[in-house]
């Protein structure tokens, strides 16, 4: 790869992130001055889906941060950023009931869920250790190395992809829920995709910069055993 390649390649990587972070940044600001007709807060519409769906030991809290809302399948809570926790809008519904999404994927052991919790220890462990091992290989030639680091790179790499389905998923089911419980109406569901939609291109963006990352390394690993 040139010099001019390469800096393009790197700006692409850093590009792709920000522009999908700027996106869900523009998308939640809009919907979230929307408030939906049921006008619910965001924990109640976490606590009706998730009892309208039987599960009734998973807690709601608020939590710090802006947009650090998640599902914790170990503690079985729900933790939703405070404007969210307590917002009644579009936005606020769309990312609480995303989020339940998760919890009942947890439920009822969703295939892709289950297999992202697997790879969660060795994907951490590669996405630390890998860039290390890559560098330090080429560094002092020892190729045994190198394709140690991607193959650990590899199972980060995977679990950015597992995390797609999970992700679509989740937002599949949010969508269903918040019709059927009556927390949107139908007018209200084109508005309401385009927050989940926006929250997506995260991930999808995270896993293809993981996925360039991924091919470049191995071109890298067969050129230089050329």
């Amino acid at each position: 790869m040139t010099l001019g390649g390469y800096i393009v390649y790197i700006a692409l990587l850093m590009i792709i992130p920000l522009w999908a972070q700027s996106k869900v940044k523009r998308t939640y600001k809009k919907y979230s001055k929307k408030p939906t007709s049921s006008l619910m807060t965001g924990a109640e519409v976490a606590r009706k889906i998730l009892n309208d769906n039987g599960i009734y030991d998973v807690q709601v809290e608020e939590t710090k941060g802006f947009l650090s809302d998640h599902y914790d399948p170990r503690n079985k809570v729900l933790r939703l950023s405070s404007g969210n926790y307590h917002g009644k809008s579009m936005a606020s519904s769309a990312i609480a009931a995303h989020e339940v999404g998760h919890a009942i994927q947890d439920a009822e052991a969703y295939a892709f869920l289950r297999f992202r919790h697997a790879l969660v220890p060795v994907a951490s462990l590669g996405s630390n250790l890998s860039i290390f091992l890559i560098i330090g290989g080429f560094i002092f030639g020892m190729m045994n190395l190198v394709l140690f680091g991607i193959i650990f790179f590899a199972v980060a790499v995977l679990f950015q992809l597992v995390t797609l389905p999970v992700e679509f998923n989740a937002s599949s089911r949010a969508m269903t829920q918040l019709v059927s419980t009556g927390v949107i109406n139908n007018n209200e569901e084109r508005e309401t995709k385009k927050v989940l939609n926006a929250a997506a291109l995260t991930y999808v963006a995270a896993a293809l910069v993981a996925l360039a990352e991924l091919i470049r390394f191995i071109l890298m690993f067969t050129a230089s055993n050329e």
